[in-house]
């Protein structure tokens, strides 16, 4: 299986933007999109693209800070893999990727959020050792 994960750079946002809006459901513009995906770099955030034999079919993101109560970790964000791709081992490889890679940044733990309707999403983490902790809370403001 040839797979890659491979960073992807500020000036690539709109290679990755379709599978964004997949994800999404459309809910945003490109524009709007492009635009906090930009602000989003210049965080402690990195998004990656998941490749493949060379061909775009995936893309997450992590975010990385120090919490009181976790210490330094890392958070996988927006994972999205196309439908014809799901169910061949890739989010197991991605993830010893993505753990492979916080380690090498010193992180001693990792958290995600996940949709409440994602149910395969659930199962798949509960699997990898995730622990429901809580709830998300989001206010428009």
């Amino acid at each position: 299986m040839k797979l890659a994960f491979n960073k992807i750079l500020k000036e690539e946002i709109p290679q990755i933007l379709p599978l964004i809006q997949q994800l999404m459901g459309n809910t945003f513009s490109d524009e709007i999109l492009h635009r906090r995906f930009e602000e989003m770099f210049s965080q402690n955030y990195e998004c990656f693209g998941i490749f493949f034999e060379q061909k775009l079919v995936g893309v997450f993101g992590m975010w990385f800070m120090t919490r009181h109560y976790a210490g330094r970790s890392c958070e996988p964000d927006h994972i999205y893999i196309l439908e014809e791709y799901r169910s061949k081992g890739l989010g197991k490889k991605l993830f010893e990727f993505i753990y492979a890679y916080a380690a090498e940044k010193g992180c001693e733990t990792s958290e995600l959020n996940s949709y409440v309707s994602n149910y395969r999403s659930h199962k798949f983490y509960l699997n990898e050792g995730y622990e429901i902790k809580g709830y998300h809370f989001l206010k428009k403001l």
